[in-house]
């Protein structure tokens, strides 16, 4: 764990956080600043491993074996039709807290919840298999 992480200290209970579920490995709680306000289940909640890491490639394969099974327990919990899993890597990206976390985002409506532009661009077919190629060399 790192001394000056937020979540850091949210896991060693040095931080109140409501907590909805905890692991060996990973922790859920509410996040204090939700994109989405009203209905309790509406509220943004946060899936943290407990192992310190500011991005995904940096965790273990146990500690990310663990996350998704719990962002799944959260979700079902919620109760709700229509959700966002959000993780990002990077401030370039908007990760706002450098340690590994997904976001379970209930969207209630158009106007709650997360927006998301995606600008679609053209590919060429040979250039995607040319990518395709490359990544599949690197794993």
């Amino acid at each position: 764990m790192a001394a000056n992480c937020i979540f850091c200290k949210i896991v060693k209970g040095a931080i109140p956080a409501f907590k909805i579920v905890e692991t060996e490995l990973s922790y859920a709680f509410l996040d204090v600043g939700p994109l989405s306000k009203g209905h309790a289940v509406r509220w943004v909640n946060l899936v943290i491993p407990k192992e310190h890491a500011q991005f995904m490639h940096e965790l273990s394969d146990a500690s990310l074996a663990d996350l998704l099974p719990v962002a799944k327990k959260v979700a079902l919990a919620l109760n709700v039709p229509n959700y966002n899993v959000l993780q990002n890597n990077g401030k370039l990206a908007h990760q706002e807290v450098p340690h590994v976390h997904f976001h379970i985002i209930p969207k209630p409506n158009e106007e709650e919840g997360l927006g998301i532009r995606w600008p679609i661009q053209q590919a060429e077919k040979e250039d995607l298999k040319a990518l395709a190629e490359k990544l599949s060399a690197h794993i």
